[in-house]
Formats: structure tokens, C-alpha cells, sequence
């Protein structure tokens, strides 16, 4: 049963639908870095491209099965940092990283090697004067030399204070080739020599030559078997480190978080059965003492050991991170270790695949389709076509808020792929509003006025509209998850106009019906194109009536 025109509060749906596109802009124009143009794809804007160079400790060629594996390790950081529409393509011995936009960094920070291993604490020491930041007036770095404060005990491994920056992407260094290849097989091994050395006078040389403010040739290529002098990633302290008791291949998941309680963001590891009961005997065993976690041949955090950690309980890394570099540095150690280590290049820009004509173009020919879609529905519905009109325009009002809101805060980028969704999608908005009108049509040839008609129809297209919706989101969500590349963008907004058909069609298209029900004017036949429907009411009513005297 149709519900009672007394239960229904149109301009309520109008408010929350008002509110809501309020709070989207607000977002745009307030928050942010308050750009209100989402971001382009590569084949619309261009991009920021980097060559990765394979770096092998012997010199050799890297065969074509790591390379491949390299790059799906890549694409999948990719995905966990959001729908960015970045590329990463094998060239010859080289992976290519392009990502839409002039930000060189992130397309560095995807080839990180991300070999994670964790090693006992020899000592420690303040690197020497390299160009490093030092702390400000009375920041005592947490992983200090021996003898300073210890701090009081906790229940579980932390440090006194944040130890350190977020991991820095790979420096920029020109591609190896040909006799490069051999001068960097040769500077692993006088690393090796020197900074993973058991001679303990070896060491102490080591750690006072150190210079951090230089490229690592040791980066990602350091033999966990071996102890190690390595860098903290801000460049401010030099360590000495035992062989690895952890490998990174054991962490079992990695996310990041804000600890409202330490205020800071961290890093939450939890391992594997192997290396959890390693870690809970490591801390049960060195209370006082530290624990490094090194990526990359750097140590990203050192804290104390305050406790004993359970097995089977998370770790967490602590550093000067933000919420972005956390969530970056959990996102490269979930997704694994790539299998060779890379060294970047220079950053280059990279012309748009298809530039701004394709994109004209595709605006262009979904404005045609629309301004045909919406003269069909004038001249078929007439006032009802005006409300469709009305609501496709809301309609595109909040997809473009989203769309510049996703590219602010998850990556999003908008390629012509994803534009076609975005027609295809709104087209489906406009068959919801069909199938809304054509409901109120059938109630009218019942018999019933405009008025009573429109409660009846929407009720029996309600229905209708969820169970095509549902289908339609399911489709492409199966898309999205099965697809790589410019067709998850596709899917992407497929997914998310088909949501907003179902937001605007119920806060907006039915209220504007249902207040149009209640208006003299708009009731009119001649204004709102029902006139037919109603004489066809009228035929049968007539000849209803006829039938029934001829069978008295």
C-alpha cells in the first residue's frame, strides 16, 4: 500500500540533500590544499616519470622473472595507497614508474626495495657533520648514544621520544649501464667489506667514516646473516647492528594509525608464528636494550626494549611520520619486499598520452547526449522533465565535489576512462527517473489523479530502481576488483555515480515530484504532459461503464 500523503516531508529530503552538498564544498574550499579541480590522469594532464635500475650485489643482469615480480609488487603499493592511475611498465632491465602530476617523490618511494629486518642494538653515535638536520634546541634524539636517560618502563617496546624521519625515497642517480653496472657491484662489496665487517676495529673505523648524507650503495643489498653500520633515516645518528633476528618476509599485516595517546602516527606490524615467538623471546631477553627496524639498510626506528611483548601482538614503529609517510611505509611493508633493489633516476615530465583535445572531446559528446536526453524528456514529459533536468544537474553538482575530494585525499585521478563511467552513470540516473514516471503513468490510467498517483508509483518504483541500482553497483564492483589499469577507473565511477542515482533519486527527484502533486499548476494536463494518460483513464472508464449497462 501506497504510504498516507500526510507521512511524507519532501522539504526534509531537500534539507538533508542541501546538507550534504553544503558539507562536500565546505570540504573543497576549506580543507586541504583547497584546489576545486580534481586531479587528471596521465593520459589527460601527463605525469612524472622515473627509471628504476636494477642493482644486483653481483653485478649480474636481473632475470626477466624478478623484474616481473618487481612490478606486480609495485602495482599492488599502487592500489593500497588508492586508484591513482599510475603506470609501471618493464623497459628492457628497467621497471618504469609514471604517476600523473609533477610529484617525483611518491613515484620514488613505490620503488623502494622495502627489506625490512629487525637487529639488536650494538651502540650507537651521532653521525658526523654531513649536511643533516640537527635537532632543535633541546630535542634529545630518542635512539641516543649510550649514557643518556633511560626511561621509565613500559609495558610494551617504545621510545622515549620519535627517533627518527620517515623513510626517505631512493636518491636520485643517474641509470646504470654497461661498465656501471660493474662499479656498482663493486661498491656493494666495499660496503660489505667495511660496514658488515666482524672485525670489531673494522667496525669502529666504519662507524666513524660513515657518511649519511651520501647515496647507500648497501641499499637493500645488506647481508642480514652479518652485523651492520647503517644510518638512522634522518641522517643524525650512525648504529652499530648485530645479524638480523627478524626478516621482513615475516610480517603477516602492516597499517597505519594515530596514537591519540603518544600523539603521533605509527606503524603497526604484526608478524608471522615464526617471528612473533622470535620477538617475544628478543624482548623478554634484552629489557633496556634496543631494537632496530632497518629498511633499506636504514634504521627507521630504534626503541628500547620497556617490556616483554607476548606472541601473537602487534609492534609498533614509531618516527617523525605523518599520516602519509605512515601510511605509505605500511603499505610498502604489507605488500612485500621487491626481489632486487632499484636505483632511481632523475625525475623526468612526461607529456600527456592523450592530451586535452581527448578530453574536450569526451566532455563534449557527453554534453551532447545529455542536452538530447533532457530535450526527449521536455518534450515527452514536459514539466516532469524540467524536475529531471533539475536533478541530473544537482546530480553533477556532487559528483564533481567527490571527484576533486578523492583526488585530494586518496589519489583519485580522472582519466577519459573514468569520464565514460561518469556519462554512462548519469545516463543511469536519468533511466531511474524514467522508470519513476512511467510508474506514475500506469497509477493515472487506473484511473487515479496526478495527486494520488505519485505516492502509488513511487512505492511500485522504488523497487525497481534498488533491484537495477544493485545489479548495476554489483557489476561494477566484480570490475573494479577483476580489472587493472584505466579500467578500474572505469568501474570506479561507475560504482560511485550508481550510488549517487540512488541519493538523488530519493532526496531529490521524488520530493520535487511529490511537491509538484500538490500544486494546482503543475497538476494541470496541459503542464505536465499527462493529459493523454488521463484521457486514456477516462476511454476506459467510459467503456467500463458501457460494458456494465449492456450486461444489465
Amino acid at each position: 500500500m501506497a504510504p498516507s500523503t500526510g507521512s511524507v516531508h519532501p522539504v526534509r529530503y531537500l534539507t538533508v540533500f542541501a546538507v550534504l552538498v553544503a558539507v562536500l564544498y565546505a570540504l573543497v574550499f576549506f580543507t586541504g590544499d583547497k584546489s576545486a579541480t580534481p586531479k587528471l590522469g596521465i593520459d589527460l594532464q601527463g605525469g612524472t616519470r622515473v627509471t628504476l635500475t636494477a642493482r644486483t650485489p653481483d653485478g649480474s643482469k636481473p632475470t626477466p622473472d624478478s623484474l616481473r615480480q618487481a612490478q606486480e609488487i609495485i602495482e599492488t603499493r599502487v592500489n593500497g595507497l588508492g586508484v591513482s592511475g599510475s603506470e609501471v611498465v618493464i623497459d628492457g632491465d628497467n621497471l618504469v614508474i609514471t604517476v600523473p602530476g609533477d610529484d617525483s617523490a611518491q613515484a620514488r618511494s613505490l620503488g623502494q626495495t622495502a627489506r625490512l629486518y629487525v637487529r639488536p642494538v650494538t651502540t650507537s653515535q651521532a653521525a658526523a657533520a654531513t649536511g643533516g638536520t640537527a635537532p632543535a634546541t633541546g630535542e634529545t634524539p630518542a635512539d641516543a648514544p649510550a649514557g643518556t636517560e633511560t626511561p621509565a618502563p613500559q609495558n610494551r617496546p617504545f621510545p622515549a621520544q620519535d627517533p627518527s624521519t620517515s623513510p626517505e625515497p631512493a636518491p636520485a642517480t643517474e641509470p646504470a649501464s654497461g661498465t656501471e653496472t660493474g662499479e656498482a657491484a663493486d661498491e656493494i662489496a666495499a660496503a660489505r667489506a667495511t660496514r658488515q665487517s666482524t672485525d670489531p676495529a673494522v667496525q669502529q673505523q666504519a662507524m666513524a667514516t660513515l657518511d649519511c648524507g651520501v647515496p647507500d650503495p648497501l641499499r637493500g643489498n645488506d647481508d642480514p646473516a652479518l652485523p651492520l653500520v647503517a644510518c638512522s633515516t634522518d641522517g643524525q645518528a650512525v648504529y652499530l647492528l648485530e645479524p638480523a633476528i627478524i626478516d621482513g618476509q615475516e610480517i603477516a599485516d602492516a597499517s597505519s594509525g594515530y596514537n591519540s595517546q603518544q600523539s603521533r602516527h605509527e606503524v603497526s606490524l604484526t608478524f608471522k608464528t615464526e617471528g612473533s615467538n622470535t620477538w617475544a623471546t628478543f624482548t623478554s631477553q634484552n629489557i633496556g636494550k634496543q631494537a632496530a627496524f632497518t629498511l633499506d639498510s636504514k634504521v627507521v626506528s630504534a626503541p628500547v626494549v620497556q617490556g616483554a611483548t607476548p606472541a601473537g601482538s602487534s609492534t609498533s614503529i614509531t618516527g617523525s611520520f605523518t599520516a602519509d609517510s605512515a601510511k605509505e611505509l605500511a603499505n610498502t611493508l604489507k605488500y612485500g619486499s621487491l626481489p632486487l633493489s632499484f636505483a632511481a633516476s632523475e625525475a623526468e615530465t612526461v607529456s600527456a598520452t592523450l592530451g586535452l583535445a581527448s578530453l574536450q572531446a569526451g566532455l563534449i559528446a557527453g554534453l551532447v547526449g545529455l542536452i538530447l536526453v533532457l530535450i526527449y524528456c521536455l518534450l515527452y514529459y514536459r514539466m516532469l522533465g524540467v524536475l529531471t533536468a533539475l536533478s541530473l544537474v544537482l546530480s553533477g553538482v556532487m559528483v564533481y565535489a567527490i571527484m576533486v575530494l578523492l583526488g585530494r585525499y586518496i589519489n583519485f585521478t580522472l582519466d577519459l576512462a573514468g569520464i565514460a563511467g561518469l556519462i554512462i552513470g548519469i545516463g543511469m540516473t536519468a533511466d531511474s527517473f524514467v522508470v519513476f514516471f512511467e510508474r506514475i503513468k500506469d497509477e493515472m490510467r487506473e484511473g487515479r489523479s496526478f495527486r494520488s498517483a505519485v505516492p502509488r508509483g513511487w512505492a511500485r518504483a522504488r523497487r525497481t530502481i534498488l533491484s537495477g541500482n544493485a545489479v548495476s553497483f554489483i557489476a561494477a564492483a566484480v570490475l573494479y576488483i577483476l580489472a587493472v589499469g584505466q579500467v578500474r577507473g572505469f568501474a570506479f565511477t561507475l560504482g560511485l555515480t550508481t550510488i549517487l542515482d540512488v541519493v538523488v533519486v530519493f532526496l531529490v527527484t521524488w520530493p520535487l515530484v511529490h511537491l509538484a502533486s500538490k500544486s494546482p499548476f503543475w497538476s494541470k494536463p496541459g503542464v505536465n504532459g499527462l493529459g493523454a494518460v488521463q484521457q486514456i483513464a477516462k476511454e476506459r472508464k467510459a467503456a467500463a461503464a458501457s460494458a456494465k449497462e449492456s450486461r444489465v
